[in-house]
């Protein structure tokens, strides 16, 4: 075993420190490492793209029933939406939950969308405009999500807010910030609880009027005859509210700090706006905001001559796999025309997230809106960083018109 101690739940670590210097570290030094946690306890965290995607496209040796968070659901170390919710289930019920909720991100649905986002979010940059600068991360990237979801869920922005709000204190509960004056597994239950009182007012308002968004796809759903029961609806329907609202805001808001510090990636892009396609990717390449997800093994395995008995826990760190120079040339470095490029932002094979073309149409309309108004940024005060290991997120963003 190594000498050098990692941390991987070290949330200084992802506030303050570089998890991607720690990275780099078991990437060439220990690839299949075991990261102890408190109370004797701990998990297996694989760094190396190889092993990643291997760990991916094996769903019989690798279990996502179990979650794909370290520490499961509150007062549980197995999420309870196992076999219920899409991420939290395997083969076959992870495809049949699939090509439900599939359906609801079809070519009519993100058209909507793109039409909210737009307006949302040229209102909010006109904003900023005016203003000379603000805060990115507060004022802007939320409203990608919210575009979105007022489209998928049907629901105005005001309500959109809300949800992105009670979704951001599931995420960041173990954040100051978010938590308040409870402690953070209170803090997560509270939040919960909120979502799904939301959702399931939600849900009854869809079964006595129908219509074309999300939740009432969920409810005409089929398998083989049966409706989906009312857990499987409001689990699917958190599932894609949580991934949707988290993910999306903290790219967009890592993009802009990593176009600050790159002004010559920048510049290339502003002259040549033919560049978007193969910036998109890199961005999500590079930014890889989605730090981790977790599988189980249900077999006894060895990885890399590293032996590991069935029932435990591993960390698939694609922010890690995505900076692998075995995998990516010059891969410590962002290129906005890289071609190909395989990233592992969205996971791989079946476990690829349902919602990636929401996500690329998001990420792309801010791209588009930042390069037809020519705007470019500096920052104008120190950036705060999410405390967590799972999303790698950006809280406060301070900018100012370059």
């Amino acid at each position: 075993m190594p000498t050098t101690v990692i941390d991987l739940d070290d949330l200084d670590l992802f506030v303050s420190g570089d998890p991607y210097a720690a990275w780099t570290w078991l990437r060439e030094n220990a690839p299949v490492y075991w990261n102890a946690t408190s109370g004797g306890g701990g998990y297996w965290a694989l760094t190396r793209y190889e092993d990643v995607v291997e760990v991916y496209r094996d769903p019989s040796s690798y279990s996502s029933r179990n979650g794909t968070v370290l520490g499961g659901s509150y007062r549980s170390a197995t999420d309870t939406a196992s076999g219920q919710m899409l991420i939290c289930s395997d083969p076959p019920e992870h495809r049949l939950l699939r090509q439900h909720v599939h359906k609801a991100f079809g070519a009519p649905m993100m058209e909507r969308a793109g039409g909210f986002v737009r307006r949302y979010l040229g209102a909010a940059l006109d904003r900023l405009v005016a203003d000379g600068g603000g805060d990115f991360a507060v004022d802007i990237a939320p409203l990608l999500p919210a575009g979105l979801l007022a489209a998928m869920f049907g629901i105005g922005r005001d309500d959109a807010m809300r949800l992105l709000g009670l979704t951001r204190t599931m995420i960041g509960y173990r954040d100051g910030e978010y938590v308040g004056a409870n402690t953070s597994s209170m803090a997560l239950v509270a939040a919960q609880v909120e979502i799904f009182d939301l959702l399931a007012d939600l849900l009854d308002r869809r079964r006595q009027e129908p219509g074309d968004d999300l939740v009432s796809m969920l409810v005409a759903a089929r398998t083989n005859g049966r409706a989906l029961n009312e857990s499987q609806i409001l689990y699917n329907a958190l599932n894609v509210a949580v991934g949707g609202n988290e993910t999306t805001p903290f790219t967009a808001s890592a993009i802009v700090e990593t176009l600050i510090g790159d002004p010559g990636q920048e510049s290339r892009l502003h002259a040549d706006p033919g560049l978007l396609g193969t910036a998109v990717d890199e961005l999500f390449r590079w930014t890889s905001t989605n730090a981790y997800v977790c599988r189980t093994t249900t077999r006894d395995v060895t990885i890399r001559g590293v032996p590991i008995p069935a029932g435990e826990t591993l960390t698939l760190w694609n922010a890690s796999a995505n900076r692998d120079a075995e995998a990516f040339p010059h891969a410590d470095r962002l290129d906005l025309g890289r071609t190909p490029n395989h990233h592992v932002a969205f996971g791989v094979a079946n476990h690829r997230c349902v919602g990636m073309s929401a996500a690329r149409l998001e990420i792309t309309l801010l791209m588009e809106e930042l390069l037809a108004r020519g705007l470019r940024f500096r920052l104008a005060g120190p950036v705060e960083r999410l405390a967590s290991n799972f999303m790698l997120g950006i809280k406060h963003l301070p900018v100012e018109l370059a």
